[in-house]
């Protein structure tokens, strides 16, 4: 018995007691770590077209899915903020603003207008971005492989690719002499490195190419009314989000003023346009979702090499070239990865 008149505690009573203790003073010192590794990650995209866009909200959710396939969930270790840029620079400035303030883990950009307002927001967040053509060339990134700062993505073409719109509309119509390039400068600035392939490839094939700049869709008809007035014209549309919102719209004046036309998006075919030449976009924002997965788990962006596409897909309309008394030659048809009826 202890002074006290207590007994004192048994051996293995007081050794229960010490490992309680250490035990309850350690799970406190590790709650305030577990509360953050709970805490969501956060993941911002600008997309640049309108919230009501079809092709792009398909676009999205492969986004999305390719996130949730890796382990992210939102409402759960995931949170997603996404932005309209509406084609309208001063909507999409407002949005990259608001995005880059969010503070979040990555960011998805869509389109050289869309990246380069999201460049200008934010110089330490990382950026993926999908819909890109020549990186390099448009000042985004140094290197192709190590792009260093906080940018990487999923380019679209290079600018040569410009030559080779024009290449397979000749083909298409061999009598081709004029060739009006439409393009909304502002939504897709790109375009000013297509146009020089375009044009030096016209020279190579005996094809006056022009430029016609859209600035709303007040000015497609009349452009198009113009080139028609021209003898054996043609249209080329560059990848432009502008001209793909209108692709209903412009199918239809090609139709009705019998010009034949190729296009950088799947969705003019099936809206009746004569040909397409493109990549599957769809593609890049799944593989998007791998990179954004890549950074989450603590990549850097700079460290992760820019990634072209390893496939083009030619599609052909036999319904509208018969409908323009086009006889598609039999080297296009064995090219064509899609005849659409």
């Amino acid at each position: 018995m202890a002074a006290n008149g207590k007994f004192p505690p048994a051996k293995g009573q007081s050794m229960r007691r010490r490992e309680f203790i250490a035990i309850a003073g350690g799970a406190a010192a590790a709650w305030p770590l577990a509360a953050r590794a709970q805490q969501p990650k956060r993941v911002a995209a600008l997309i640049n077209s309108t919230s009501d866009d079809a092709i792009y909200q398909a676009n999205v959710a492969e986004f999305q899915r390719s996130l949730r396939s890796l382990g992210w969930v939102e409402g759960k270790n995931l949170q997603l903020d996404i932005r309209w840029g509406g084609l309208d620079p001063e909507i999409e400035h407002r949005h990259a603003v608001e995005l880059a303030a969010l503070t979040p883990d990555v960011i998805l950009a869509t389109g050289t207008a869309g990246l380069a307002t999201m460049q200008r927001a934010t110089k330490t967040i990382p950026i993926v971005f999908v819909q890109v053509s020549d990186p390099v060339a448009q000042g985004f990134v140094t290197n192709i492989a190590h792009p260093g700062g906080n940018t990487t993505g999923f380019a679209a073409y290079v600018s040569s690719f410009g030559g080779k719109w024009l290449d397979l509309l000749k083909q298409m119509a061999p009598k081709l002499k004029q060739a009006t390039v439409m393009i909304n400068p502002e939504t897709a600035p790109q375009s000013k490195l297509f146009l020089g392939a375009v044009e030096a490839g016209g020279q190579s094939m005996g094809v006056e190419v022009k430029a016609a700049l859209l600035h709303g869709e007040g000015d497609i008809e009349p452009t198009m009314a113009r080139a028609s007035q021209q003898s054996n014209a043609g249209l080329v549309f560059l990848p432009d989000n502008f001209t793909l919102a209108h692709a209903s719209m412009i199918t239809q004046l090609a139709a009705q003023h019998r010009l034949p036309a190729i296009y950088a998006e799947r969705a003019f075919v099936d809206a009746g346009g004569l040909m397409r030449y493109s990549i599957n976009f769809a593609e890049q924002f799944r593989q998007a979702g791998i990179y954004v997965d890549r950074i989450l788990r603590g990549a850097a962006a700079g460290d992760l090499a820019i990634q072209f596409p390893t496939k083009y897909i030619l599609s052909i309309n036999l319904t509208t070239a018969r409908a323009l008394d086009i006889d598609v030659p039999m080297g296009l048809l064995l090219l064509a990865d899609e005849q659409i009826e």
